[in-house]
Parts: structure tokens; C-alpha cells; sequence
């Protein structure tokens, strides 16, 4: 370490410890993790092939489907490789800079992730409750918007992390008990005041995941009084199934991210460090690995799609 003056240190890099306590197990652990990052980007590359191919697919709720894969892919990127290279080949080192830039990703993508159901299920809102109107509220233009804004939403509140950690003096060594740098665990080295980081932490979190939870509560709400207030039984069948991809991604992604954020700051010591440690894990690669499966399953354009796609294919093939 370097250090300003004797009260202020900074280190040049940090050290990820990977999973502590379960060092002994951690090439089993990789097993499960590797595998999860091959569907998730083999998914999630598939989706926005078969989405961009398809001319039937070239509409709003598609045109966010193919931004959360894009999400999903980068937001797996930002920590799988760097966590199998510990696991793998011990390295376990990562320099200052490069552990804020990670940081930086791995919150923002994860913000964006939010945004983005949250932009989902607007989507669903509009082409239920206003289905004559749908085509001209979301235009390309709007879904443009509507995404930029949602980066730099996610990009805003992340940038105050990047300052708040440089700012403190790590006098308490420079080992991280993480697979990856996370907010929190980098400002418990410090043996400064991080009270500032916990609260905004906080703040972050509620402006963010919270916001988009009360968008997506008050959009399902009033699409379950439209759709109640729908003639038949079949044109609320009919309703409801286009939600249902879209519900189970929220499922996937808020269920983990909750479970982390309580355990973490209400689990205290009952919870084991290393399982914390492993639905921090979770909670950023179970939704990339598995929506790409439940929209593929789910959606039955997209499963057309893919037909399309393996039939020309093999008739390509053929020609050859």
C-alpha cells in the first residue's frame, strides 16, 4: 500500500478472496457457475439473433427483450470471468482502479436490469389497457428515450459509489471476502466512517429497484382491472398470457435481489458469510441465465422464431 499521509491509505490493489470457508470446494462451485455463463450468453445471443431476424419480432416489447439480453449479457461478463479465474487459477488479484470500474458495471447494469422490467411492464400496460394506442405511444422514437433515460438513471446514482470509495482510508488490509467488488464489502475495509455509504447505498436502492416496483405493482394493477373488465373468458386468457413471460423475469430477478439485500443487512451473523457470499452470486446470474429460457418457452412467437431460424438453416444446408 501508498499512502498520502499516515491517516490516509489507499491500496493498489485488492485481493478477492473468492467464497470464504468453502476454498476447498471452490472447482466444484465453478462447475455449476460456468455452465450458468454458457446458457446465459448462448440465451440471451440467441434472443437478440432471432429478435433482430425476425420482422414479426420488430416491435416494442421484442425491442426490450433484446435490451435486458444485452443487460443480462454484459451484467454476467462484468464478474463470471474474473470469478472463475480465482477459482480456476488462483488469481485473485485486481488492481484499484479496475475494482472500482467492476463495481461501477456490476451496480449499473444491475440498475439498468430494473429499469428495464420496469419499461417491460409499461409495455404491457399500454398494449392492454390502450391496444388502439399502442402503436403510436411507443414508437421507436419513445423507445429510445425511454431507454436512454434508463441508463443514465442507473449511471447517476452509481457514480457517487466510485467517489465514496476512493474517499475513505483502507487501513484494514486490502483482502476482500467477495467473488467480486461489491459496494459494501470494499467500504468495510476502510477504517474511516462509512455510515455515508451505507445511507446511500440505501437511497440507491430505493430510487431505483424501489421506483421500478411501484411502477410495475401500479401497471399490473390496473391491467388486472382491464382485464377483468374483458367480455370473454378467452380474451382474458388471451390477456394474461402475453404477462406471463414477463412475471416470472420479474420473479427471477427481484426474488434473489431481495433475498440478498435483507439477509445482507438483517441476516446479521445467523446467515454464514459464505452463503451470503453466494446469493450475492445468484442474485447476478440466475435471471441472465434463466430468462432467455422461460421467453423462449413461454413466448410463442419467439418459439416460432426459432423455428423460422433451424428451418432455414437446415434448408441452407441442403442447398450446400
Amino acid at each position: 500500500m501508498h499512502g498520502a499521509n499516515s491517516s490516509s491509505l489507499t491500496p493498489t490493489h485488492f485481493i478477492l478472496s473468492g467464497i470464504p470457508g468453502l476454498e476447498a470446494a471452490h472447482v466444484w462451485i465453478s462447475l455449476p457457475f460456468c455452465f450458468m455463463y454458457v446458457i446465459a450468453v448462448t440465451g440471451n445471443c440467441g434472443l437478440m439473433y432471432i429478435i433482430s431476424h425476425e420482422e414479426a419480432l420488430h416491435r416494442p416489447m421484442y425491442y426490450f427483450l433484446a435490451l435486458l439480453s444485452l443487460i443480462d449479457i454484459s451484467g454476467c461478463t462484468s464478474f463470471v470471468p474474473n470469478t472463475l479465474c480465482i477459482f480456476w487459477l488462483h488469481l485473485k488479484e485486481i488492481d484499484f482502479n479496475a475494482c472500482l470500474v467492476q463495481m461501477f458495471f456490476i451496480h449499473m447494469l444491475t440498475g439498468m436490469e430494473s429499469g428495464v422490467l420496469m419499461l417491460m411492464a409499461l409495455d404491457r400496460y399500454v398494449a392492454i389497457c390502450y391496444p388502439l394506442r399502442y402503436a403510436t405511444i411507443l414508437t421507436n422514437t419513445t423507445i429510445a428515450k425511454v431507454g436512454l433515460a434508463t441508463l443514465m438513471r442507473s449511471v447517476l446514482l452509481v457514480i457517487p459509489f466510485t467517489f465514496l470509495i476512493k474517499r475513505l482510508p483502507y487501513c484494514r488490509g486490502n483482502l476482500v471476502q467477495h467473488t467480486y467488488c461489491d459496494h459494501m464489502s470494499l467500504a468495510k475495509l476502510s477504517c474511516g466512517n462509512i455510515k455515508i455509504n451505507a445511507v446511500y447505498g440505501l437511497i440507491a436502492a430505493l430510487l431505483n429497484g424501489g421506483s421500478d416496483i411501484i411502477c410495475i405493482s401500479l401497471s399490473y394493477t390496473m391491467i388486472i382491472r382491464a382485464v377483468i373488465n374483458l367480455a370473454s373468458a378467452d380474451a382474458r386468457h388471451k390477456a394474461f398470457s402475453t404477462c406471463t413471460s414477463h412475471i416470472c423475469a420479474i420473479v427471477i430477478t427481484y426474488v434473489p435481489a431481495f433475498f440478498n439485500f435483507f439477509t445482507h443487512r438483517f441476516g446479521g451473523r445467523s446467515i454464514p458469510h459464505h452463503v451470503h457470499i453466494l446469493i450475492a452470486n445468484l442474485y447476478l446470474l440466475l435471471p441472465p441465465t434463466l430468462n432467455p429460457i422461460v421467453y423462449g418457452v413461454k413466448t410463442k412467437q419467439i418459439r416460432e422464431g426459432v423455428i423460422k431460424l433451424f428451418t432455414r438453416e437446415k434448408d441452407a444446408f441442403r442447398v450446400r
